[in-house]
């Protein structure tokens, strides 16, 4: 009885404490024209660049630009889906720019610098998912941490295969027997 209205207590507090850091309507409309204003100055800044330099920094820019304008949103109104999106905003914005690196690059280096991009990109929108799943109320605790698990096993699956087609990739710039031992390696490493 007495553990009980102790955490009824703290769940008060906590629900008194969250509605008053809420963000009100105006802050949020001042800090998404802020978002908006460092966008456009960060987007003028590129205007002196040229080349894949100027796309790279245009890349970025919008990045920046979403990932704050994501994270605004988890702020505002904020849910397990809101701070997903603002994690997949992040890894969204950091492979546009890594594929936008690659740009640099020619022949299987290229390639190569589009795969790892993209296996950074999986890993990271899976840890997003992984998180996502660990947030996630559920009815019992076994109920939860089955579903955790399972996540878990998916994404470790895909972070996997991901990192294979990279490895994979790497392996074309060679020939022959090497080429053979390097793709047999690969498969082994990620259980392919």
């Amino acid at each position: 009885m007495h553990f009980n209205r102790n955490l009824i207590a703290l769940v008060a507090a906590g629900l008194f404490a969250s509605a008053s850091m809420a963000m009100t309507s105006a802050e949020h409309s001042s800090a998404k024209e802020r978002i908006s204003a460092e966008y456009k100055a960060n987007k003028a800044q590129c205007d002196a660049m040229s080349g894949n330099a100027k796309d790279v920094c245009v890349k970025q820019a919008k990045g920046t630009e979403d990932v704050a304008k994501a994270e605004l949103e988890a702020q505002y109104k904020p849910s397990e889906k809101a701070h997903y999106n603002a994690r997949k905003a992040k890894a969204d914005a950091d492979y546009g720019v890594a594929k936008e690196k690659c740009d640099d690059h020619s022949g299987n280096a290229k390639d190569v610098c589009n795969k790892d991009a993209k296996a950074a990109h999986v890993k990271a929108v899976e840890d997003a998912k992984v998180a996502k799943a660990q947030a996630m109320p559920a009815g019992s605790m076994a109920e939860k941490n089955a579903n955790v698990a399972e996540v878990k096993k998916d994404a470790a699956e895909e972070k996997r295969e991901a990192n294979y087609k990279a490895a994979k990739e790497r392996c074309d710039a060679l020939s022959g027997d090497v080429k053979s031992k390097c793709v047999d390696d690969a498969k082994r490493m990620y259980a392919q």
